[in-house]
C-alpha cells in the first residue's frame, strides 16, 4: 500500500499571508521577542523550501531510479529546512550548518554491499542540527551505523526482511489507540527482566496510565496515543500499526526521519560517485541490495513528506 495522500497543509502554507501568520504563531509560542518581524523576514524562504522540496519529490517519482536518491535526498533537505525555520528563526546561524553532517566511506572495498556499508555522524552540519532542534537528540546512540541496521528500523521494510527469513519488528499496537501489547518473549532477546525492560522503555513513551503483566504479554495503557514514529516505537503509516524492534541491538531511540536521512545520504553519494557499482546494481539486479533499495526508495518518497508535514502540523496545534 502506497502512502500517498493530499498534502493539504503544505498547500495551505503556499501563500504569503498563511506562511507569515503560521511562522508568527510558531515564534510567538516559543517566546521569540521579535516574532512579527522575523515571521515577515522568513515567510519567503519558508515557502520556497516547501515548494522546492515537494517538487523534488514529485519529479523524483516520475524519473528512473538511477537518479531518485539525489532528488529524494535534496527534497528531504528542503523540507527539513522549512521545519527548522519554525523553531530557529535565524537558521542557518553559520556556514558549518550547510554541510550534510554525516560522511561515508570514500573508497568502497572489494565485494562491497550496500547493506553492510556504514555512515559516520559528524559533529557539525545539518544532521546533528536538525536532530537536536526538531527531535531533541543531542547525543547519538551510535557514532557509525550500518545500512541494514537503519533499514530494519523502518516498519514498511519489515516484510522484505521476513521474506529473507529475518524478523526485525513486532506489532505492539495500533495508531490512534492508547494501548500497547508487548510480547513477553521479547525479554529473552533483550536479556532483561520485566522490571528492567519496563524501566528501559518508559522514557520513550507518553505518560503511562495503567500497566499489567500477563502470562504472554505486557499490557500498557497510555494517557495519550503515540503519534510520532520515534524509536523504539515506529509507525507503519500504511497499516496504521506501531512496531517495536525484536532484537536488542536494534533498540535505537531516534526519529525515523533521521533514519531516512542517513539512508538517502548514502544512496545519493553512491548515485553520484559510484557510477559503475550503482549502474550495475540497477541493470543486473544481481545483489540482495537491489530489492531493499527499491523498496526503500518507494517508501521514503511518500513517507518523509508525510512525517515532516506532521512536524509542521505539530507546531500549528501547539
Amino acid at each position: 500500500m502506497r502512502l500517498t495522500m493530499m498534502h493539504s497543509f503544505y498547500t495551505y502554507l503556499q501563500s504569503q499571508q498563511t506562511a507569515q501568520n503560521y511562522l508568527y504563531q510558531c515564534y510567538n509560542n516559543i517566546g521569540i521577542a521579535d516574532a512579527e518581524p522575523k515571521s515577515y523576514e522568513n515567510y519567503s524562504p519558508f515557502m520556497y523550501y516547501i515548494d522546492h522540496g515537494m517538487k523534488f519529490y514529485e519529479n523524483g517519482k516520475k524519473i528512473d531510479p538511477l537518479l531518485q536518491p539525489v532528488l529524494f535526498f535534496y527534497g528531504m533537505v528542503h523540507l527539513l529546512k522549512a521545519c527548522l525555520l519554525t523553531t530557529r528563526p535565524s537558521y542557518p546561524e553559520s556556514t558549518s550548518l550547510l554541510a550534510h553532517g554525516v560522511s561515508s566511506r570514500k573508497r568502497k572495498k572489494k565485494h562491497y554491499t550496500f547493506m553492510h556499508d556504514e555512515v559516520k555522524i559528524q559533529h557539525n552540519g545539518l544532521f546533528p542540527y536538525f536532530s537536536q532542534h526538531l527531535f531533541s537528540i543531542e547525543r547519538f546512540p551510535f557514532e557509525k551505523i550500518k545500512m541494514n541496521h537503519l533499514l530494519a528500523l523502518i516498519p514498511e521494510m519489515n516484510s522484505l526482511f521476513n521474506f529473507n527469513n529475518e524478523e526485525m519488528m513486532v506489532v505492539v499496537g495500533e495508531t490512534g489507540t492508547n494501548t500497547l501489547q508487548i510480547p513477553l518473549h521479547l525479554l529473552d532477546s533483550y536479556h532483561l527482566t520485566e522490571k528492567s525492560f519496563l524501566h528501559r522503555i518508559k522514557n520513550h513513551l507518553p505518560n503511562i496510565n495503567k500497566l499489567k503483566v500477563e502470562q504472554s504479554q505486557i499490557n500498557i495503557e497510555l494517557i495519550e496515543p503515540i503519534t510520532t514514529s520515534h524509536g523504539p516505537f515506529f509507525i507503519d503509516l500504511g497499516k496504521e500499526k506501531i512496531l517495536f524492534p525484536i532484537h536488542r541491538n536494534h533498540f535505537t531511540p531516534i526519529s525515523e526521519v533521521m533514519v531516512h536521512y542517513l539512508l538517502l545520504y548514502n544512496l545519493s553519494m553512491l548515485c553520484r560517485y559510484e557510477a559503475e557499482w550503482w549502474g550495475e546494481l540497477l541493470s543486473t539486479k544481481s545483489e540482495l541490495d537491489y530489492p531493499f533499495i527499491r523498496q526503500f526508495l518507494e517508501i521514503t518518497s511518500d513517507k518523509i513528506p508525510l512525517l515532516l508535514e506532521n512536524e509542521l502540523l505539530k507546531y500549528k496545534r501547539n
